[in-house]
C-alpha cells in the first residue's frame, strides 16, 4: 500500500503537485486549486499533530471505526466528496495564493515524509479515532492522491 513515508511515494506526489498550475481544472467539488492546496497542508499538519480537530460527533465517529478497516486498508481511492472537518478548511479562501499553497504543500510532504512515525500525531482522527503511524502515512498519501486526481494531476 502506498504511504508518504515511503520515498519514492512522496516523492511522486510532490511532482504531481508540480504539475499542477492555477489553470489546472477541478474535476469535482467546489474548493478552488489553491484552497485544495491550503486544505491539503491542514491534512498534513493534523496528521503531525499541529492542528487537532475535534472528534465528528455520533454516530459518524462509530461509522468512522467501522469504515477504517475498509479506507487503509487497499489501495482503493478515496471516494469523491468525501467529509472532512471543519478545521481543515482555509477560513478564508481569498487568502490562498496558488504558489505559496503549493511550497507550503511540498514543505508539508517533505517534513512528513523525513519524520517519519515519531513525526505522528497521537491525538486522534476526527473520524477514524486513533491512528498508529503507518496508518496516518497511508491516509495522507490517499488523501493526496484524491485531491491530485481532483485536479488532474
Amino acid at each position: 500500500m502506498k504511504n508518504l513515508f515511503d520515498p519514492a511515494a512522496a516523492e511522486d506526489v510532490k511532482q504531481r503537485i508540480l504539475r499542477l498550475n492555477p489553470e489546472s481544472k477541478r474535476q469535482w467539488g467546489t474548493m478552488t486549486l489553491s484552497q485544495t492546496l491550503a486544505h491539503c497542508t491542514s491534512g498534513i499538519q493534523m496528521a503531525m499533530g499541529t492542528i487537532n480537530p475535534k472528534r465528528a460527533s455520533s454516530p459518524a465517529s462509530l461509522i468512522g471505526l467501522l469504515i477504517k478497516p475498509l479506507v487503509l486498508g487497499g489501495d482503493k481511492p478515496m471516494r469523491r466528496n468525501s467529509p472532512s472537518s471543519p478545521e481543515l478548511f482555509s477560513q478564508d479562501p481569498t487568502q490562498c495564493d496558488f504558489e505559496r499553497e503549493r511550497t507550503e504543500l511540498i514543505a508539508a510532504v517533505d517534513t512528513f515524509a523525513n519524520r517519519g512515525a515519531m513525526g505522528c500525531s497521537q491525538h486522534p482522527h476526527p473520524f477514524f479515532g486513533r491512528l498508529k503511524p503507518q496508518e496516518w502515512a497511508i491516509l495522507m498519501h490517499k488523501h493526496l492522491d484524491h485531491h491530485l486526481r481532483q485536479f488532474g494531476a
